[in-house]
């Protein structure tokens, strides 16, 4: 083996230099006669260092720095339907097809492996954006409307909460467990199909107000914020989507009732990753009930529960949630916003 080579040439020149016959040493060492006089020679003109093995030139780089960083930027900022492929997620094949029509250079699927490993990439799921979203809405969002309701409810002393309705079922499952390769473990749940409805309200110091609700409807939303103005004192700004309970004429009327008491506000469409209030229910559906394998609506119940109680005794976990990417425009000035928002840029 190569790593053991500078350590045979040595021990064969060693033998032969205290009196050892170069062919004893070829039946000893198992190396040929032609092979050993070269290590002599090797030394002779070289002196010891020359029997160092040196590790073998990598093959000579096809893409250049230029088109490595066309590359990664194709990669990174580009659906691939926008290069003319048919699926939307990047492969490594579909990688090695885009290095071939773009430089003429054929790559292996084991090499782009590890050419993309070098580009700072790896393998990710990824997060699902509607098409119908409107970037510079959002823009607008981030950078104007917001921090005007921001300004607003400092002036008049009302709290900021984020709004969101969820249901979760009791086959939903979720993460992976182990087993042995080719043998996909199996895990006995249910096989009932029962819902649970989920509201609730969150805030950046970490407050959590949350609820069961039965269909999600104008009646049951107006009963849940009669619920909410009872639980929290002063004014409250509530944020939320356009789901159509939220601007229904009967929860419009109500909101005009609370006499400026309550006042709410429109997400841009198609913009869940806005809301904080998503990372609460992937905390409770994904990280903690989808892993459970409940087999029972009372079993489902229990667990979320449970995972709502961890949440509200925990407020520097929901704090946490606000340091995701897309929602920092709720606690970063907007003159730090503007300068990191890939949108405005």
């Amino acid at each position: 083996p190569r790593r053991a080579l500078e350590d045979t040439r040595t021990l064969v020149l060693s033998a032969i230099d205290k009196g050892m016959h170069v062919d004893d040493a070829v039946a000893i060492f198992g190396v040929g006669r032609s092979t050993i006089y070269g290590w002599i020679k090797l030394r002779e003109e070289g002196g010891p260092d020359a029997l160092k093995v040196k590790m073998p030139p990598g093959p000579k780089a096809a893409l250049n720095d230029r088109q490595l960083a066309q590359l990664r930027g194709w990669i990174v900022g580009q659906d691939p339907r926008q290069l003319q492929f048919d699926f939307g997620l990047w492969t490594r094949e579909m990688v090695a097809e885009l290095i071939k029509r773009k430089f003429g250079v054929e790559f292996t699927p084991q090499w782009v492996g590890r050419l993309l490993a070098r580009l700072g990439l790896s393998p990710q799921k990824p997060l699902v954006r509607a098409y119908e979203q409107n970037p510079e809405r959002v823009r607008q969002w981030k950078e104007e409307e917001y921090p005007k309701i921001r300004a607003q409810a400092i002036s008049q002393g009302a709290g900021i909460y984020f709004l969101d309705e969820a249901s979760v079922r009791t086959n939903h499952h979720a993460g992976t467990t182990w087993g042995p390769v080719g043998d996909t473990p199996i895990v006995r749940g249910t096989g009932q199909r029962h819902s649970v409805n989920m509201i609730s309200v969150v805030n950046t110091r970490g407050k959590l107000h949350f609820s069961f609700v039965g269909t999600i409807d104008s009646a049951a939303f107006i009963e849940y914020l009669k619920t909410l103005l009872h639980d929290i004192p002063g004014k409250i700004f509530l944020i939320l989507d356009g789901h159509p309970a939220h601007r229904s004429k009967e929860t419009k009327a109500f909101v005009k009732s609370t006499k400026g008491r309550l006042s709410i506000f429109f997400l841009p469409p198609y913009s869940p990753e806005l809301n904080p209030d998503e990372w609460i229910w992937k905390s409770i559906k994904h990280d903690r009930v989808g892993r459970a394998v409940v087999r029972s609506v009372e079993e489902l119940t229990n667990r979320i529960e449970r995972a709502v109680d961890r949440l509200q005794a925990t407020p520097e976990l929901v704090r946490s949630f606000f340091r995701d990417r897309d929602l920092l425009y709720i606690t970063m000035p907007v003159t730090e916003l503007r300068s990191s928002s890939p949108v405005s840029a």
